[in-house]
C-alpha cells in the first residue's frame, strides 16, 4: 500500500512540476516553416526578405455592390487605405493593405479585424469590403484555432467519460482511468510546450489538437485493457495486490507493445522531409509514453489504492471466474467464425473489398477556398474577387532572379499558359521580383498547373515562389514523405509483431489485414467526402490506423497466444474473443469517437482524418478484429504461429488445462444452464 501511495505522490509532482514549468506552447502558421530550405519556394521566401515586399503579408480588401458599378463616393470610403485597383466593369475594386509578415498569429488576428472594423465603418449602403488575401487566410486560419484546442479538450473529456460510464456501469470507476488519462494528457501538454521552447521544430494548432486525441485515445485503451484484466483476476484472488500483479504480467506486455509499436510508428516521422510531419511525429511519441507509462505505473497504483469496492455495484468476487469464456455475445461470435472459418473469411474480404472502391477516382489536394469547415470572411472575400477579376490575384506569384534578366525573363513569363498578368514589382542591386497573376484560384490543380509551367519555361534562370508555389511543395513533399514513411512503418510493426509472437505467418497476416483495412477506411472516407481528400489525409490517417489498429490485434492475439499454449489455436482464438471481445469491442468504440471528436476543429484536414481513422478504427474492431483474424487463425490452425509454437507461459490462474484429443461441443455448451457469470459489468 505505502508503494501505491508513493507512486501516486510521485507522479502528482512531478506532473505538476512539468505542467508549472513548461509555459505556453509557441504556435506557428507560417507554411514556409514547414518546408525544407531546398524547396524553391522556400528559397524564394529567404531571398525575398532582402526586399520591402519580403517583410510584409498583404491583406487584400474587396469591395463590391452586389452586381452594380461602384461610384466615386462608394471608392472614397477605402481611398484612405491606398490607390484602389477597379474591375474594367467597375462592379468591383481591390485595395492592398500591407501587413507585417513574420509575426505571432495573435497579432496578424487583431490587425486583420481592426482592419475589418475600420473599412466598415463607413461604408455606403449595399457596399460590402472583404478582407482576404494572404493576410486575410492567415488569420482566419489562426482565429479558427482560439479556443478550439480548449473545446476539443472539453468534448473529448466529455465523450471518454461517457462511454467510460456506459461501459463499465459504475458511478465511481470511470473517475480512476478518466483522471489519470487527464493527468497524462496535461503532463503531454508540457512536454509540447518545452519541445516548441527549446527546438526549431513547428508547432500548429492542428498538432497539439492530434496530440491531445492520441493520448486520450490511446491511453484510454490502455486503461479499460488493464482494468479489464485486473477485474478478471479479481475473480481468482482474494488480495488485490495479487490480482493488480497478475493483471500487469498478462496485460502489461500487450500494452508495453501496444505503445511500442504506435511510438515507433510515430518516429518514423522523422524522416519526413516536411518539418511539420517530424514535429508531429516526435510531439506524438512523446505523449503516447507517457500515456502508456500512467496507465503501467500510475494508473495501477490508484486502482489498488481504491480497492474492490471501486468496481461497484459489480464488485468482483473470488471464485467467480470461467462463465464469461462459454456465454456472452463475443463466446457466440467466436463460436460462430470457428465453425465456418472460410466463409467469413471471404465475406469479410468482399466487404472490405467493396469499401476500397469508395477511395476510386479521389482528388488528392484541396483548394484554398476548400480547407476551411467553417464559413469564412477571406474564403468569402476570394470568391468574391474572382467574379470580377482573375482568381490569382488573392495570392500573386513571386518570381525573383538577377537584375540583368528581369525582361527576359518578365517576357517568359507572359507567354506562360495560365497568366493574367506580370509586372516588375521591385528590385535592387542583386535580384528583381516579378510579381504574377495567376488565371486559376489559389492551390487549385490549373494553379499548380502553371506554376509547374512556369518553373519549367524559366529553366533556372529565376526562382519562383509565393503562396501557391509553396502548397504546390508542400503537397509534392507530403506525397513523397508517404511514399518514404509508409513502408517503413509497415516494416516497423511487422518486426515488432515477430519479437511480440516469435512467429513469422501471424505477424504478416495480421500486417496484411491492417493495410487492407486501411483503404477500405480511406476509400469509404473519400466517397463521404466526394472523392477530394486534402494531401496530409492518406499519410496521417495510413500511420494512425496501422499503428492504432495494430493495436487490437496484439491484445487479441497476445492473448490467444497464452490460450493456445493450454487449449490448442481454434479454441485458444475462440477463448480468447470471448473474453476480450468487451474490452477491446469498448476501447475501439471508444477510440473512434474520440477521433470523430477532431471534427470540432474548424479545418476540414483534421475532420477528414478524423473521420477516416474513426471507420478504419471501427472497421479494425468489429470486422478485422473479431472476425477476419480468428477466421485465419481458425483456417490455418497451429501454422498461424509459424514457425514457433505457442508455449505454455500463462500467468497463473489463466486458462484451463489441455484437451488436444477433444474440442468442447459448442452447441451442447450453449444449451447448457450456466451459473450467472461474475463479471456484469
Amino acid at each position: 500500500m505505502k508503494r501505491a501511495w508513493a507512486t501516486l505522490l510521485l507522479a502528482l509532482v512531478s506532473g505538476g512540476l512539468v505542467i508549472g514549468l513548461s509555459g505556453a506552447t509557441t504556435v506557428t502558421n507560417d507554411p514556409n516553416a514547414s518546408l525544407p530550405s531546398s524547396a524553391e519556394s522556400t528559397r524564394v521566401a529567404q531571398l525575398q526578405k532582402q526586399l520591402p515586399s519580403g517583410r510584409t503579408n498583404a491583406a487584400l480588401v474587396v469591395v463590391a455592390k452586389g452586381g452594380a458599378s461602384l461610384t466615386d463616393a462608394d471608392l472614397a470610403t477605402v481611398t484612405p487605405l491606398g490607390r484602389p485597383i477597379v474591375s474594367e466593369d467597375r462592379k468591383a475594386a481591390i485595395v492592398s493593405v500591407p501587413m507585417p509578415a513574420g509575426v505571432a498569429p495573435e497579432e496578424t488576428i487583431k490587425a486583420v479585424a481592426d482592419l475589418r472594423a475600420a473599412v466598415r465603418a463607413d461604408l455606403p449602403a449595399g457596399v460590402t469590403a472583404q478582407v482576404t488575401g494572404g493576410a486575410g487566410f492567415t488569420a482566419d486560419l489562426a482565429d479558427s484555432f482560439t479556443g478550439a484546442n480548449t473545446r476539443l479538450l472539453m468534448v473529448t473529456v466529455v465523450v471518454v467519460a461517457l462511454l467510460l460510464l456506459i461501459t463499465y456501469r459504475s458511478p465511481v470507476l470511470w473517475l480512476v482511468p478518466l483522471f489519470v488519462v487527464g493527468l497524462a494528457d496535461r503532463v503531454t501538454t508540457g512536454l509540447v510546450a518545452l519541445i516548441s521552447q527549446h527546438t526549431s521544430l513547428p508547432v500548429s494548432g492542428s498538432t497539439t489538437g492530434i496530440v491531445t486525441v492520441l493520448v486520450f485515445g490511446a491511453g484510454t485503451d490502455y486503461a479499460l485493457l488493464l482494468i479489464s484484466r485486473y477485474r478478471e483476476e479479481l475473480h481468482r484472488h482474494e488480495d488485490r495486490f495479487v490480482a493488480m500483479r497478475r493483471a500487469l504480467r498478462g496485460a502489461g506486455p500487450a500494452i508495453a507493445a501496444s505503445a511500442g509499436t504506435v511510438i515507433l510508428s510515430l518516429l518514423t516521422l522523422l524522416l519526413a522531409s516536411l518539418e511539420s510531419n517530424v514535429s508531429l511525429g516526435a510531439t506524438a511519441a512523446a505523449g503516447i509514453a507517457v500515456a502508456a507509462l500512467f496507465a503501467l505505473l500510475v494508473l495501477p497504483a490508484a486502482l489498488v489504492v481504491c480497492g474492490r469496492g471501486l468496481f461497484w455495484p459489480f464488485v468482483p468476487r473470488a471464485g467467480q471466474a470461467g462463465a464469461e469464456a462459454v456465454k456472452g455475445i463475443w463466446a457466440r461470435v467466436g463460436r460462430a467464425v470457428a465453425r465456418k472459418p472460410v466463409a467469413v473469411t471471404l465475406v469479410s474480404v468482399i466487404i472490405l473489398g467493396v469499401l476500397s472502391a469508395g477511395g476510386l477516382g479521389t482528388r488528392l489536394g484541396l483548394s484554398q477556398t476548400e480547407q476551411f469547415r467553417v464559413r469564412s470572411e477571406s474564403v468569402a472575400g476570394l470568391e468574391t474577387l474572382s467574379k470580377y477579376f482573375p482568381a490569382g490575384a488573392a495570392s500573386p506569384t513571386v518570381v525573383l532572379t538577377s537584375p540583368d534578366r528581369a525582361r527576359a525573363v518578365l517576357s517568359t513569363i507572359s507567354g506562360t499558359p495560365g497568366v493574367a498578368q506580370a509586372r516588375i514589382a521591385e528590385q535592387n542591386a542583386t535580384q528583381a521580383s516579378i510579381q504574377v497573376i495567376l488565371d486559376a484560384a489559389p492551390d487549385t490543380t490549373a494553379a499548380f498547373d502553371t506554376i509547374r509551367a512556369l518553373r519549367d519555361g524559366l529553366d533556372g534562370q529565376a526562382l519562383v515562389g509565393g503562396s501557391v508555389a509553396t502548397s504546390l511543395d508542400t503537397r509534392d513533399a507530403t506525397r513523397h514523405d508517404l511514399l518514404v514513411i509508409a513502408p517503413v512503418i509497415l516494416l516497423v510493426v511487422l518486426l515488432v509483431l515477430v519479437v511480440l509472437l516469435r512467429a513469422l505467418v501471424a505477424p504478416v497476416l495480421l500486417i496484411i489485414t491492417v493495410i487492407v483495412s486501411y483503404a477500405a477506411a480511406l476509400g469509404a472516407g473519400s466517397f463521404l467526402f466526394d472523392h477530394a481528400l486534402d494531401n496530409q489525409v492518406p499519410l496521417f490517417s495510413f500511420l494512425f490506423l496501422v499503428a492504432l489498429g495494430v493495436d487490437y490485434n496484439i491484445f487479441l492475439v497476445t492473448r490467444a497466444r497464452e490460450e493456445a499454449a493450454v487449449r490448442g489455436t481454434r479454441d485458444g482464438m475462440v477463448h480468447a474473443v470471448a473474453v476480450t471481445g468487451a474490452v477491446i469491442t469498448s476501447a475501439g468504440i471508444l477510440l473512434a469517437a474520440v477521433f470523430a471528436v477532431l471534427g470540432v476543429l474548424p479545418v476540414i484536414t483534421l475532420t477528414q482524418i478524423g473521420v477516416i481513422v474513426m471507420i478504419g478504427v471501427l472497421l479494425d474492431t468489429l470486422l478485422v478484429r473479431t472476425v477476419l483474424v480468428p477466421a485465419l487463425a481458425t483456417v490455418l490452425g497451429d501454422r498461424f504461429w509459424w514457425p514457433g509454437r505457442p508455449q505454455a507461459s500463462a500467468p497463473d490462474g489463466a486458462g484451463i488445462p489441455a484437451q488436444p484429443q477433444s474440442r468442447p461441443d459448442w452447441e451442447a455448451v450453449d444449451r447448457t444452464k450456466l451459473s450467472e457469470p461474475a463479471d456484469k459489468a
